[in-house]
């Protein structure tokens, strides 16, 4: 079963602390941690894709507009705290699997290494429901 791990955080600078209060070597450990992951699922014939996302204040909303051409907004909008800042989409047997998976990417190292505890959602990708021919 193949599941979406979304790395998501209630505000900016938060839940996440800032980027520009990281030491060099406190990045660089937390992006050496996600690539090792990575490399682990990989290994383990689990991973299918994982992302990392622009900061929110880079996003775009587009809506259709009846046919014209679409409106584009800068996103998100003020009323949204919430972002998303990465995922994975993992194939493994069970969601027992999938929560670990998802445990282990939440305890990422963060300033000073300590664990940063990110919150995690875990949702099974949905499979296309039959058609008839």
């Amino acid at each position: 079963m193949k599941y979406m791990l979304l790395m998501q955080f209630s505000e900016k600078n938060v839940d996440f602390p800032k980027l520009d209060e990281w030491k060099p070597e406190e990045l660089q450990a937390h992006i050496q941690f996600m690539k090792d992951t990575n490399a682990g699922l990989t290994a383990a014939g689990e991973l299918v894709d994982a992302q990392g996302l622009a900061m929110p204040e880079t996003a775009r909303i587009v809506r259709s507009h009846g046919g014209g051409a679409p409106v584009v907004t800068e996103g998100p909008f003020p009323e949204s705290k919430e972002w998303v800042a990465g995922w994975w989409i993992v194939d493994c047997d069970t969601e027992q699997r999938a929560i670990d998976i998802a445990a282990a990417v939440s305890a990422a190292p963060g300033p000073g290494g300590r664990p940063l505890n990110m919150p995690i959602e875990v949702r099974q990708v949905m499979a296309a429901p039959p058609t008839e021919l």
